[in-house]
């Protein structure tokens, strides 16, 4: 097969890639620029599910809205020691990073105070990075975390432009989009990615890559939609394997530099799938606990990780 020393692609290209008859031409490629691209060090963090539920938002994929009767677990703010034990329990597993996630469309200027005081706190028990995702944030708001020690903000973007409106209406990317421009201009890193399996076409899975590659990320989890019960994305079903790993490849050749992150729906992924997609780009990982599925095994993914060559654990 031809080497490609050149990684950038174009959308015509990426399309053609995601024919079937092309799949192993996707895959090697995409395998390359990985080499080329990624540190050989497979990081880890975890998130912590700080307040669950009773969510006014109507993303068609989420348990946690309250318009959705699917049983999800409806609990306040945590509190600081919450936070501080989760922060610690993940550093010991060897975590590069913990996430306070809140459900919601923001926070009340309180509850920024709440997380600020939580973050202080993490912050003199650990070393690990600290990250939240807390819905959509003003430049204030995010300048006050991060006096408090936050480094990194999550925001995705979720999927591609063209779909994003058929499956939320109550808020949109760009709304998105200005929170991870302002955690920027705060010199803030950000994480951001979405949700592969909400019946995007092959077009639209093109049309998210780009999307992320403009937005230029420091990180993108990579979901696979874990089908809800009670959600309108529930009677979807599981994801066919082998359009995963090439969604991802389609992804790493788009975005060769950036880590590429297993979330949510690696536990509905066999050890081989999971494997593969390391092949063509995977390169970190979310461990723990998730919000409303479970998650990935510290150990599992370690092994996996290693096999593949990579170095796993934090610098010290």
């Amino acid at each position: 097969m031809k080497a490609h020393s050149d990684d950038s692609i174009s959308r015509e290209e990426a399309l053609r890639l995601l024919a079937p008859e092309n799949r192993a031409e996707l895959r090697e490629r995409a395998h390359e620029a990985t080499l080329r691209h990624t540190p050989k060090r497979f990081d880890f963090c975890s998130i912590i599910n700080a307040r669950s539920g009773a969510c006014g938002e109507d993303c068609k994929w989420c348990a946690q809205a309250a318009c959705w009767k699917s049983g999800c677990e409806v609990h306040g703010w945590v509190g600081t020691e919450a936070c501080v034990r989760a922060a610690v329990e993940a550093e010991a597993n060897g975590a590069d990073r913990i996430g306070i996630v809140t459900s919601g469309r923001t926070l009340s200027p309180a509850a920024v105070d709440e997380v600020c005081e939580a973050l202080k706190a993490m912050r003199g028990k650990t070393r690990i990075g600290l990250c939240a995702s807390l819905g959509l944030l003003t430049e204030g708001d995010l300048a006050k975390l991060k006096a408090a020690g936050l480094e990194r903000v999550h925001c995705n973007i979720e999927t591609a432009p063209s779909l994003f409106p058929r499956l939320c209406t109550t808020h949109t990317q760009a709304d998105k989009i200005d929170t991870l421009k302002a955690a920027k201009r705060l010199g803030l890193e950000i994480c951001c990615g979405g949700i592969i399996g909400m019946g995007e076409t092959d077009d639209q899975l093109v049309e998210f890559a780009f999307a992320l590659k403009e937005i230029a990320p420091d990180s993108i989890p990579v979901n696979v939609l874990h089908p809800i019960e009670g959600t309108p994305l529930g009677g979807r079903g599981i994801l066919d394997p082998e359009r995963v790993v090439d969604s991802v490849a389609l992804l790493r050749l788009v975005n060769p530099s950036i880590p590429l992150r297993f979330a949510g729906g690696r536990r509905d992924m066999s050890d081989e799938t999971a494997a593969k997609c390391i092949y063509v780009g995977m390169s970190a990982g979310i461990a723990g606990p998730l919000l409303t599925t479970p998650g990935a095994d510290f150990d599992d993914d370690r092994e996996l990780a290693v096999r593949a060559g990579y170095a796993v654990g934090r610098p010290r």
